[in-house]
């Protein structure tokens, strides 16, 4: 995927692929190609991207400039501007502020989504910054003040909260978390309590329980009159199961 450039710090990278679209969240739908790191500080319970988490597929994670970075994704997108999204793993543990900073020059956008365990300067840079904190079905805990960090530091940035809802209490903890930052719109999505193992790809969606965990979502949610709240499901999980590289 290239190489290590001598001036800036390598990004560890787990994958690009795409143009694809957005199959969540704020941006669903949005064309876009992907730049998924490898790394994070955190280990979820229902992670979908252990490949890009565990430290046994370290070596399958590839170091490149942020200006390798920038040419695979204009060679996915044919030299065209188009929509960068960073993801993980935890991006926010890997150095993309010149990788932002270059793309912006050639017109292209950012879109990061992280759990907000860890704050940098750059995230004002980014289009729009995806803040989504895991609910306690991870088996996470989310340290406040770092994610209040993160918040800071997005400054001018659009920025969004996305939560994952598996059961009644990441439903309620949902609930508080969009009492304390009433300032950011909220996306709610239900979770996919089959995901793949790192070796299969192919491994079977159970499509028709998360489809019954969002029509329980959506009730639940114009039951209580939560307005404010916009329930979206995985659509990249509808259309391609668990998939990866789409």
């Amino acid at each position: 995927m290239g190489g290590v450039s001598p001036v800036t710090e390598a990004i560890r990278v787990s994958e690009i692929f795409g143009p694809t679209i957005q199959g969540e969240g704020a941006l669903i739908g949005q064309p876009t190609v992907f730049v998924r790191t490898g790394g994070c500080d955190y280990r979820c319970s229902w992670c979908d991207s252990l490949h890009a988490v565990e430290s046994a597929y370290r070596e399958t994670w590839v170091p490149m400039s942020a200006d390798a970075v920038l040419a695979e994704v204009a060679r996915l997108s044919g030299g065209r501007p188009i929509m960068v999204t960073l993801s993980g793993g935890n991006p926010a543990i890997q150095p993309l502020g010149a990788l932002i900073d270059l793309g912006h020059a050639r017109g292209y956008r950012f879109a990061m989504e992280t759990q907000g365990s860890v704050a940098r300067d750059w995230f004002a840079a980014l289009d729009m910054l995806v803040l989504s904190p895991k609910p306690p079905s991870s088996g996470m805990e989310v340290d406040w003040a770092l994610f209040d960090d993160c918040v800071a530091a997005a400054k001018g940035a659009a920025s969004v909260l996305k939560i994952v809802v598996f059961d009644e209490a990441d439903y309620e903890w949902a609930r508080a978390v969009a009492g304390r930052y009433p300032q950011l719109p909220l996306y709610l999505q239900p979770g996919n309590h089959t995901p793949p193992p790192p070796e299969d790809d192919a491994a079977t969606v159970d499509q028709a329980g998360i489809d019954a965990r969002m029509c329980w979502l959506v009730e639940r949610v114009t039951g209580d009159g939560w307005f404010d709240a916009k329930v979206l499901p995985q659509l990249h999980v509808m259309l391609w199961g668990n998939k990866r590289g789409v």
